[in-house]
């Protein structure tokens, strides 16, 4: 479901304002190139680490959540939280989705809200960004970087590789969601997410699409072999379309998305980014 083509995205022609130094944690609206207000948060890196491994001064992660999500939901927050032993973090609420205007377009138009928070860390002045996207986020991040340059690094865990995937039963409720009228009334009060009721038009680049055109930006796929959403076909079409150039980690018992991601884990993620994003 879309507007129009998601296709170039300069960052926010709004530029936000602050009351607070990078040291403390700021919170403003991004303006979107399309016009949607987006709700976004920096935090900076932990005052606390084990020692082993210091927080980057140059590296920030820039966290795109899944769908019904939000920028305040605990399990978006504990993901930032543990992302900050590495790096700063900005986390955004996608477009429908909690503060933020307009009406989601479940991975399309998504793209233009990643664009305007990936431009306003750049604005804050760190050299190294590192994309990590949860379920539709993480189609998301795998679109971003393959239509705009700019990004040093990418992590998608729980991403779909097609669209229109009603394979299990999670998907065929996510369907009758996002599809039906009364599914979207339920988002809009049961999930705090206002959806788009039109259909795709044109239908946008898919994530297995999207894939090979990511490189030479490094490249992470991240999958539970007990995904319910998403069986482990779609994150294995994914590392084969980028033809050798990302990792595949299937994660042995792990679910979907945030809500799945160990603190381990996303240790492991931090790890790699850090390595591996310039």
């Amino acid at each position: 479901m879309s507007i129009g083509p998601a296709g170039h995205v300069a960052r926010s022609a709004v530029r936000p304002t602050y009351e607070t130094s990078r040291s403390a944690s700021m919170r403003t609206f991004l303006r979107t190139d399309d016009g949607v207000s987006i709700d976004s948060v920096y935090d900076p890196a932990s005052a606390v680490y084990d020692g082993s491994r210091p927080p980057s001064r140059d590296l920030v992660f820039v966290m795109a959540h899944g769908f019904t999500g939000d920028v305040d939901r605990p399990h978006v927050r504990r993901v930032v939280a543990a992302l900050t032993d590495y790096a700063p973090v900005v986390s955004f609420s996608f477009r429908g989705h909690g503060r933020s205007g307009g009406r989601t377009t479940v991975g399309d138009r998504e793209v233009l809200d990643l664009a305007a928070a990936v431009a306003w860390a750049r604005d804050l002045g760190h050299a190294r960004v590192v994309t990590v996207g949860f379920s539709m986020g993480g189609s998301v991040v795998l679109r971003h970087a393959a239509l705009h340059a700019g990004v040093d690094a990418v992590v998608s865990v729980s991403s779909p590789a097609r669209w229109y995937y009603r394979g299990t039963a999670p998907m065929r409720r996510v369907h009758w969601l996002v599809t039906r009228p009364e599914g979207r009334l339920v988002g809009r009060y049961g999930f705090r997410t206002r959806i788009h009721h039109r259909d795709w038009d044109p239908v946008p680049l898919s994530p297995v699409e999207a894939v090979p055109k990511i490189a030479p930006a490094p490249l992470l796929i991240v999958h539970g072999d007990s995904d319910g959403y998403f069986p482990v076909d779609h994150p294995r079409m994914l590392a084969d379309a980028a033809g050798g150039a990302a990792e595949l980690w299937l994660e042995p018992g792990m679910g979907h998305a945030e809500h799945a991601a160990s603190d381990r884990l996303l240790a492991r993620i931090g790890d790699w980014a850090a390595s591996r994003a310039g």
